[in-house]
């Protein structure tokens, strides 16, 4: 394999050509700047460009190389100081953007306009397993309930303790209202866990063992009755509930009102004594309280103006076990006065 041998030669850069008439010739190691002024910039190499002189990379000095100090931008540029920096808008410009910068079709829409968010307390998920806690707990609360009421009513020993002390029943009646106020005044005793079920067992407990002790007082199949119908109505207003789109949350303080109404009726019921008006405040309390239970299933749900909070399922199975006693009391009472009991 051959090597071939390149011989270079030296170039000699061409001759300047001689300086017009008028025009100054420099030696080679001088440049002139945009000002006209003879700056040195050090020897030249033979057919090379002079060094950059030792200012070339030193901050320009205002008016350097034909830049103009900008007093809109405070700093030099090299625009042409007549324009000014940017132009006003065309006569009938209009901005779409509607003084958004940050404007893009694919940004989501405003959270109020947007039904497809679903946040924190308001998720179909947590709104569905508090539901279903609250009926698993509302549910051991009915069997405990009516647990009680079958052993009242077809045990005769215990019919017969319950008339002979009848002090048992206003102790319950003192530790339900007790464990009541506890749980509905008391935010951190019914949302801290295991109090809150442990108040809610203690109100269970004693609201069970009165209600025994009331229907102790009446015919067996008077109670039975009573627990059908009371059943049967429950049901109905809880599917009813479901169902209808007529916000019953909003009739909350009306209710409220005639509840009022409704322990003064109460009064006048025990200082008058007249079967026809005991079986009217009955049937006025079973009303009101049927109403309850439909505002109370509604809040439960979370599809209307107000909702229950999914931390509040002990605060939620109260209020509708609460509903569905007095209900079933109210009828009993109904069914009782009208067969002369």
């Amino acid at each position: 394999m051959s090597t071939e041998k390149t011989e270079y030669f030296p170039v000699e850069a061409g001759k300047a050509q001689p300086p017009l008439p008028g025009y100054t010739v420099f030696p080679p190691g001088f440049v002139v700047d945009g000002a006209g002024q003879e700056t040195y910039a050090g020897p030249a190499a033979p057919g090379s460009l002079p060094f950059p002189p030792p200012t070339a990379f030193a901050p320009v000095p205002p008016g350097a190389f034909g830049a103009a100090p900008d007093p809109q931008r405070g700093a030099l540029g090299y625009g042409n100081p007549a324009c000014p920096p940017y132009s006003p808008p065309a006569p009938g410009f209009v901005d779409s953007y509607g003084g958004n910068v940050y404007h893009s079709e694919e940004n989501p829409p405003p959270f109020h306009d947007n039904q497809d968010f679903d946040f924190g307390l308001d998720n179909k998920t947590i709104r569905r397993a508090f539901i279903r806690k609250v009926f698993l707990v509302l549910s051991a609360q009915l069997m405990v309930t009516f647990a009680f009421v079958a052993v009242f009513t077809f045990v005769d020993e215990v019919k017969s303790f319950v008339s002979v002390n009848i002090w048992t029943y206003l102790v319950s009646y003192m530790v339900f209202f007790v464990s009541v106020c506890a749980i509905s005044c008391c935010g951190s005793v019914r949302r801290r866990h295991p109090w809150n079920l442990v108040a809610l067992s203690v109100l269970t407990l004693s609201m069970s063992y009165m209600v025994g002790t009331i229907a102790s007082f009446h015919q067996t199949d008077s109670v039975i009755m009573a627990v059908g119908i009371t059943a049967l109505v429950c049901f109905t207003v809880v599917i009813f509930s479901l169902q209808t789109k007529y916000d019953f949350t909003s009739c909350y303080g009306v209710l409220f009102v005639c509840l009022i109404v409704l322990i003064v009726f109460g009064i006048l019921c025990i200082v008058i004594r007249n079967r026809i008006l005991e079986i009217v405040y009955a049937g006025l309390g079973a009303l009101l309280f049927t109403c309850f239970l439909a505002v109370d299933t509604q809040l439960l749900l979370g599809n209307k103006e107000l909702a229950l909070s999914p931390e509040e399922y002990v605060f939620a199975a109260l209020n509708l076990y609460t509903d569905i006693i007095n209900i079933f009391l109210y009828i009993l009472a109904i069914i009782g006065r009208a067969r002369g009991g």
